[in-house]
């Protein structure tokens, strides 16, 4: 199978869930499903969206019978089962596990890492692998409740726990034996090189000496022309005071075979991948290809995707960079609408599928009049139409801001179905499309305007990683290695409710997260902006 394919190619096992009454943000999807209007139709109908997401999760081997006085404890058995982490003694059971070379109260390294390191105590910073953390920490009361996820029509409490991430008392690999290759994926994101850097650094304190780069994502398994490129605490240093990759990134690459092939050649044993869904669907067909051969190999995910549109977590590293870059964009919109007579400023802003940074860079500028985001739909003309409205933003305050995320309205544009390297639809340029609609509209009307675009896309994406996503990528990093070394694989590791957690690859890669139109955040953005709805 060509790596390309992947991600359009794994659907994780779930169960059918009864009852929700929003978008699902944590993998739970509803039979009973929300209710969209279309620009093109606006009576209610049910969310393609929503469709794809239930067809996904009721893909299934469980279903809920809420009949039964047991449902609960069944649900949570189920959950336990679907979110527990593949190790490598369920295929190789008489794997050895040793006392761990990672201890903070350490003199100076060894080079007999068997023993650990010396320490004048025992350390007690390690993770007990029964350590859970919530899933979910709101109850709510009602399936009417802003944001409401529910299993069932009363939102009855189902505790949902997963696996706190960290470094453990005992490991499953000889830190000497060890080749580890770390791979960059996809798009470039802020703070690759910060994730780079810290499993690098985290490597070498567990004390191994054979570390390397793969250049160019999956591609550099199988191109001759691309070498290893050897990494040590000394190359990496000062590597996160950049943006982009000291690796490089690319899309697509070879089949899942040609890359274990050249895993066993490498005599790679831990390999760690940084990279979006489709990136992640393919480190998890690396790690059943591992399995399925017997071989003793830890294949982490480390998520990257400036969209942040992986499920289940807070976050995705590069995402709050993103929003704080994206408000330069805006603010120029801004100035130069501001200082137009009836000056417009369009923004589009990265979101294939996920409106998370049009949101929140409208949110934080508070200088946006307008947000359009995949998951919201509206019509551009008609009496409820964004014209419009910009129409009697231009009569009343004299210039407006407009912000749109890449994935919205693309039903307005032709479909071409072209497709990258990656599976990814090539999206038309909705930004272009309705500055064009808007000059249009504005002739029309006999009312002088003046509009500037901005689409600071690649400017963003190559910029060093904020503060915040500078920690976020060194926590990422550091536990992606602890897991590792606990001899866990087929995982990722993210912020769960401002916790670190493993999660089983599959879980993760269901289907895009997105903004959920009812949700506390979207309706502050809509407070923030006083847009109306546009349909």
């Amino acid at each position: 199978m060509a790596m390309e394919a992947l991600s359009h190619a794994i659907t994780p096992p779930g169960i059918s869930v009864p009852y929700k009454t929003s978008s699902p943000s944590h993998g739970l999807t509803s039979l009973i499903l929300r209710q969209t209007r279309s620009p093109a139709n606006p009576s209610p109908r049910i969310s393609h969206t929503s469709l794809v997401r239930a067809s996904a999760v009721q893909n299934t081997k469980t279903s809920i019978d809420l009949s039964d006085p047991d449902w609960k404890s069944k649900y949570e058995r189920d959950f336990e089962q679907r979110f527990s982490i593949p190790h490598i003694t369920d295929v190789l059971p008489d794997a050895e596990a040793i006392r761990s070379t990672f201890c903070l109260k350490m003199r100076s390294p060894t080079e007999d890492f068997v023993g650990g390191y010396p320490s004048d105590e025992e350390w007690h910073g390690y993770i007990n692998n029964n350590d859970r953390v919530l899933l979910k920490v709101i109850s709510y009361s009602s399936p009417t409740s802003a944001g409401a996820e529910c299993i069932d029509p009363d939102c009855s409490w189902v505790e949902q726990w997963i696996h706190r991430a960290g470094p453990r008392e005992k490991i499953y690999f000889k830190p000497e034996e060890v080749k580890a290759a770390i791979i960059t994926c996809g798009g470039l994101c802020p703070g690759l090189n910060d994730a780079i850097r810290h499993i690098v650094i985290t490597l070498e304190i567990y004390g191994v000496k054979n570390i390397v780069g793969i250049p160019f994502g999956y591609r550099g398994f199988s191109d001759k022309d691309l070498t290893e490129m050897p990494l040590s605490r000394k190359v990496v240093q000062n590597i996160h005071l950049s943006g982009g990759s000291l690796l490089g990134v690319s899309r697509g690459g070879p089949s899942v075979s040609e890359i274990v092939d050249s895993l066993e050649e490498r005599g790679i044993n831990m390999l760690f991948v940084l990279g979006g869904n489709g990136t992640h669907a393919g480190a998890n067909a690396i790690h059943n290809e591992c399995r399925k051969r017997k071989m003793k190999v830890a294949v982490v995910g480390v998520p990257k995707t400036i969209d942040n549109d992986i499920l289940h977590m807070d976050k995705t590293f590069g995402f709050d960079t993103a929003v704080e870059e994206a408000q330069r964009a805006i603010n120029s919109a801004y100035i130069e609408a501001h200082s137009a007579y009836h000056g417009i400023g369009v923004v589009k802003l990265m979101g294939r599928n996920s409106g998370f940074i049009a949101m929140q860079a409208s949110l934080a500028s508070g200088q946006v009049d307008i947000c359009l985001i995949p998951e919201v739909p509206f019509n551009l003309h008609g009496p409820n139409g964004v014209l419009k409205h910009l129409k009697y933003l231009i009569e009343t305050k004299g210039s407006a801001v407009i912000c749109v995320a890449e994935g919205a309205g693309q039903n307005f544009l032709e479909k071409t179905n072209a497709k990258d390297a990656s599976g990814n639809t090539i999206l038309g340029d909705f930004g272009v499309y309705i500055q064009q609609e808007t000059k249009k509209y504005f002739k029309e009307s006999s009312i002088p305007i003046d509009v500037k675009y901005i689409d600071p896309t690649y400017m963003i994406r190559a910029v060093r990683a904020n503060a915040s996503d500078g920690i976020l990528c060194t926590v990422l990093g550091q536990n992606a290695v602890h897991g590792a070394f606990a001899g866990y694989s087929g995982i990722t590791v993210g912020i769960i409710n401002t916790h670190y957690a493993y999660l089983p690859i599959p879980e993760v890669i269901a289907y895009p997260k997105s903004v959920d139109p009812n949700s506390r955040m979207w309706h502050r953005c809509l407070t923030s902006t006083g847009q109306p709805d546009f349909i």
